[in-house]
């Protein structure tokens, strides 16, 4: 029998855990990961090669684009997250199983729901369910979605027990509509397990104009006739209280949802959410579950020093920040991350996940298109007020820290960073065709990357071309790392004495362009008339009070 290409065949693995054992459903799925493989599996995949930056600018920029969507460190929230949906799984198919009939049991009380019209319909009371249910709360950004995709990603979605001629759905992820009602998101979760199976559920049902209680009841017998291991809803902010029949019609299809379907339910939204689930909280109903995680923004918390050994432990903060600062594709980028810098991205950023990436890659485009070619303090800022405008009422609130100003402002996202980046590309490709004084070297790429490398350097980009030239036609064979010996060599090698030649002055507007290191730069990176508060005694000013210390 061929499978279709998002279905597998089950293999059948002993799960470890004896409450598992027995059952086809949990020993089909992937074995219960370790802390390390789980980091392993969530991490992004970015594809980082230091001679790329290097490379022209306009694939540069293709290449810092891609850290949206590759780039990915687990943290600590995340780890947490995936051993409860991993003990949800696995628990909620516990009180389901082929071997001992307990998932009949579970669908004939399903046919009797449907055919009474009545949620609390029960032909066998000895029916056990064992789902549970968690609500995940955090503001836009904080990562909820990618990371609960990332942690579905990791089980295979759909499994055929061929021995008992059974289709099991591991997982299955709705969103809440735009329109705010139940009875559209009983159908939203139709409409998903269509497009998992290749059905005719929403076909079906949406020609009879069934109730939202009747929906729930066929949601709760398709989700046992395919098993379905976790059903996770997302953007639960949108659901409508007047379209929903208020706080208590809202609390009580909740309710329902986990203990008449019988299947582990996550709902995920933002602080909006906040009173729904507050409300579940006090009501003497409610589901069995793992409560709420509020997910807040990572914070900036101070290092400490490990007892034993002394040395200073990074932060999550410190950390984070760290591993996607070596994702840089800058010609001038400084290769430590400066706590100026550090402590600056996080008061743009607040910590909320989404927004420090942003920021980062946004960052990295600019300082491309403007040839500046390093990430300052003043260019992030110039980042937060150009482009982050859109959330700015958001990190604003969470600077504030009032809860209700947080709730208020938390759906806020920053949907326009495509076409931002492609603005961005577009003036790097005008400025690539402004400067026709780089040398093509016949479209020979490893000269192109020699001279970028050189140039990087800070050798006389004039000088360069015909020094390289030469070297690729008198040593054809060589590679690049053995050519820049050569090349150096010529470079540094005396000749004969030249009529002077006039040093081109640099324009102040170009000033951003120089070196971290050259005056002229400071001055361009200052705010106006403070340049003087950037330097510092012993370095760019002389240490003049020391000094009259010392001679008295």
């Amino acid at each position: 029998m061929t499978l279709p290409g998002n279905f597998v065949a089950a293999i059948y693995k002993d799960p470890g855990i004896e409450r598992y054992r027995g059952n086809p459903f949990v020993e089909a799925l992937p074995p219960i990961m370790s802390v390390q493989q789980i980091r392993k599996q969530l991490t992004g995949k970015v594809k980082y090669n230091p001679r790329d930056a290097f490379s022209n600018a306009r694939e540069r920029a293709h290449e810092v684009a891609a850290l949206l969507d590759d780039f990915f460190q687990p943290i600590g929230s995340h780890l947490h997250l995936e051993e409860k949906i991993s003990i949800m799984i696995r628990g909620g198919y516990v009180g389901r199983n082929l071997e001992d009939g307990s998932l009949n049991t579970h669908m004939q009380n399903g046919y009797e729901r449907i055919m009474t019209g009545k949620l609390d319909c029960f032909r066998f009371a000895q029916t056990n369910s064992t789902a549970k249910s968690l609500s995940l709360i955090g503001c836009s950004g904080s990562g909820k979605s990618t990371t609960i995709n990332r942690i579905l990603a990791t089980y295979p979605q759909v499994i055929f027990h061929e021995k008992h001629n059974f289709i099991q759905i591991s997982y299955l992820r709705i969103e809440c509509p735009y329109n705010g009602s139940l009875k559209s998101l009983c159908l939203n979760f139709f409409r998903q397990l269509d497009r998992v199976l290749h059905t005719n559920y929403e076909e079906k049902y949406t020609r009879k104009r069934f109730s939202t209680e009747v929906l729930l009841a066929l949601m709760s017998q398709a989700a046992n006739k395919r098993a379905v291991g976790i059903l996770v809803i997302d953007e639960i902010q949108r659901l409508s209280r007047r379209r929903s029949g208020g706080k208590e019609k809202m609390l009580e299809f909740f309710v329902e949802l986990v203990n008449v379907i019988g299947v582990p339910v996550v709902m995920v939204g933002t602080p909006k959410a906040r009173p729904i689930f507050e409300l579940e909280l006090q009501s003497g109903r409610r589901s069995a579950g793992f409560g709420s995680l509020f997910w807040e923004p990572m914070r900036a918390e101070q290092p400490k020093r490990d007892a034993k050994t002394g040395k200073l432990q990074k932060t999550e903060w410190m950390a984070f920040t760290d591993k996607l600062w070596r994702y840089q594709w800058l010609l001038k980028r400084d290769e430590v991350l400066p706590d100026e810098i550090r402590d600056c991205w996080f008061d743009l950023s607040q910590g909320v996940l989404d927004i420090v990436v942003k920021i980062f890659v946004l960052a990295q485009l600019r300082a491309i298109a403007m040839g500046v070619e390093r990430i300052t303090v003043k260019l992030l800022k110039r980042v937060y007020q150009d482009e982050l405008k859109p959330v700015h009422p958001m990190l604003e609130a969470l600077r504030s820290g009032d809860a209700e100003k947080i709730a208020k402002y938390s759906d806020l996202k920053l949907d326009n960073t495509d076409k931002r980046i492609l603005e961005l590309k577009q003036k790097i490709d005008e400025m690539m065709n402004r400067e026709d004084k780089v040398p093509s070297f016949q479209g020979n790429e490893q000269a192109m990357r020699l001279y970028h490398l050189l140039v990087a350097m800070d050798c006389d980009a004039e000088l360069l071309p015909p020094l390289i030239e030469q070297a690729f036609k008198d040593y054809p064979q060589l590679t690049i790392r053995e050519l820049m010996p050569v090349v150096l060599e010529w470079y540094e090698k005396p000749v004969k004495p030249k009529a002077a030649k006039k040093r081109n002055k640099i324009p102040q507007k170009s000033w951003h362009t120089l070196d971290s290191d050259d005056l002229r730069f400071k001055f361009s990176q200052a705010d106006k008339d403070k340049v003087y508060d950037d330097l510092t005694y012993g370095s760019e000013l002389f240490d003049l009070p020391n000094w009259i210390k010392r001679v008295g």
